[in-house]
């Protein structure tokens, strides 16, 4: 049966050949794959590495994890499987949805809302009214 791991905290500038090199030694490599961001294609600083043998993933985690490579302490570990919340989570971990809060009454949302809104400033004139009352006094000053 195989093994896979997962590792973590990798210098961006490992590629997949170094990760291959890096864990050689342990045994045969089924698979392995460094993530990259979709829109940059840089490495994400982490990846799996899969082995045919469950000895040799073993093997790999002891002498691997907090291992020191360019200065970065690897983290490496057995990897979890992929989580869909939608179909295989228990209901215990699924996320709750909020809950639906109960209106309030129309009166009383009318009520707190007329007690929200300003007081009403008087009407303003609209400005052609404005000109014509100006003008009517300037005719009558003359």
């Amino acid at each position: 049966m195989s093994k896979k791991l997962y590792v973590g905290n990798l210098p961006f500038s490992v590629d997949l050949e170094a990760l291959k090199k890096l864990f050689s030694e342990f045994g045969d490599i089924e698979d392995a794959v460094i993530l990259s961001d979709k829109f940059t294609g840089k490495s994400r600083g982490f990846g799996f590495v899969t082995f045919a043998d469950d000895a040799a993933g073993d093997k790999a985690i002891s002498d691997m994890n907090e291992k020191d490579v360019e200065g970065r302490k690897l983290t490496v570990n057995e990897a979890k499987p992929m989580r869909d919340d939608s179909t295989t989570a228990t209901p215990e971990e699924k996320p709750k949805k909020e809950e639906k809060v109960e209106e309030e009454p129309k009166e009383e949302a009318e009520e707190e809302k007329a007690e929200e809104t300003p007081k009403e400033e008087p009407e303003k004139k609209p400005k052609k009214e404005k000109k014509a009352e100006e003008e009517k006094v300037e005719e009558k000053e003359e």
